[in-house]
């Protein structure tokens, strides 16, 4: 099996990875993040996740390095992580009784051959109609600074929500992993297979 790298330092990421119980090693990418003139939030994910992807490749030569980046989109509008408390605020207040629709980029990229795979994968979560103090208190709790939406699905932030609506709870927290047993598949790399040689 050629070495599984996961082109990202994010633990959320990690943790999801560790599911398919393959070793892997991480890298940071250092890319611009910045979305292009016109460009569409799923078009934005996928190039972005490809850009992390080959990011980290120069240091591993013969790898199968796994990229993805994610965005929320509510009411047209792109919005990325809050970075702190008054901007938690004013995301989730605008989230409140809405759906807001979160779109995965993931590429799997063979440093090797150079061949590509990649999707977007949609996750949509239908928020309950929120209260200031509801948003408040849920932030003091959790401080989800770092996360798209100013929120973590997989802790408190499921207080928020009416329902969730996608194929992979694993994709909100950032890494569709259904799809990606898919794309390493396509890179021969059969996750079962590889559980009798781990």
């Amino acid at each position: 099996m050629k070495t599984l790298v996961l082109g990202s330092t994010s633990v959320f990421r990690q943790s999801i990875l560790e599911k398919l119980n393959l070793p892997f090693q991480t890298a940071k990418p250092n890319i611009d993040e910045t979305a292009l003139a016109n460009e569409t939030p799923q078009a934005l994910v996928e190039r972005l996740a490809i850009e992390k992807a080959k990011a980290v490749a120069p240091k591993f030569p013969s790898a199968l390095i796994i990229g993805s980046d994610q965005v929320a989109v509510c009411e047209g509008e792109i919005l990325g992580k809050p970075h702190n408390f008054d901007n938690g605020v004013k995301q989730l207040s605008k989230f409140s009784n809405k759906s807001v629709t979160f779109y995965t980029g993931l590429c799997v990229f063979d440093s090797e051959n150079e061949k590509v795979t990649s999707i977007v994968e949609p996750f949509i979560v239908h928020f309950n109609a929120l209260t200031l103090d509801e948003i408040e208190s849920y932030l003091k709790a959790e401080q989800p600074y770092n996360c798209a939406g100013s929120f973590k699905s997989e802790g408190l932030g499921i207080c928020l929500f009416e329902k969730l609506e996608g194929d992979d709870p694993n994709t909100l927290i950032g890494l569709p992993l259904i799809k990606l047993v898919s794309l390493l598949k396509q890179h021969d790399l059969d996750v079962l297979a590889e559980q009798q040689l781990v």
